[in-house]
């Protein structure tokens, strides 16, 4: 048998290096701007494989953005799972800002999606992956519909400030605008 470090990989493991390249080089190029070879470059396989599992780069675009929703939906499940409902919102705010924000990639992958809507399928995409994240908010938090779009909200906000690195940024605005929202500030 060979030794654990040279047996091949399944489609599934592949699969997941590729998504992993794909959210890297696509939250710093977006769709258009990224390149198929460095794609398969940074996961180490050749540009056919890549297309022979994801048809096509804007297929590999919209499969990179749904695991982003995923990997989201995911930590909210995780942090509101434990917790009475009433203080849903509050633990889901807490992953996302421990897990997501620290995480300038997955929060440019997500705003490149967001740049991307032009297109009908990256838009329908986002639109289904948001709406199921959105709908699970308000179903396990009871939250009013004012508290859930509150929550929506910032979190952009927070998002927007995280992408400009804006607790980093020496100036007035970003200092009261961190204060405000509950950020630390350098």
């Amino acid at each position: 048998m060979a030794p654990a470090d040279t047996q091949r990989k399944s489609a599934e493991e592949r699969r997941d290096e590729i998504l992993d390249a794909a959210v890297t080089e696509f939250a710093q190029n977006g769709l258009h701007g990224t390149s198929t070879d460095r794609i398969a470059e940074r996961a180490g396989l050749s540009q056919p494989y890549l297309f022979r599992l994801f048809g096509t780069k804007k297929q590999l675009f919209i499969a990179a953005i749904e695991r982003c929703f995923a990997e989201t939906l995911e930590f909210f499940r995780a942090a509101s799972a434990s917790v009475p409902r009433e203080e849903a919102l509050m633990a889901m705010g807490r992953a996302y800002g421990e897990n997501l924000l620290p995480d300038q990639t997955k929060l440019l992958a997500q705003m490149q999606a967001y740049a991307a809507c032009y297109d009908e399928d990256v838009r329908a995409a986002v639109r289904r992956g948001f709406g199921d994240i959105y709908e699970f908010v308000e179903r396990v938090s009871g939250a009013s519909d004012e508290a859930v779009m509150e929550f929506f909200a910032r979190g952009m906000l927070l998002n927007v400030m995280t992408a400009m690195d804006v607790t980093h940024f020496d100036a007035g605005w970003a200092r009261r605008l961190s204060e405000a929202i509950g950020c630390a500030h350098d």
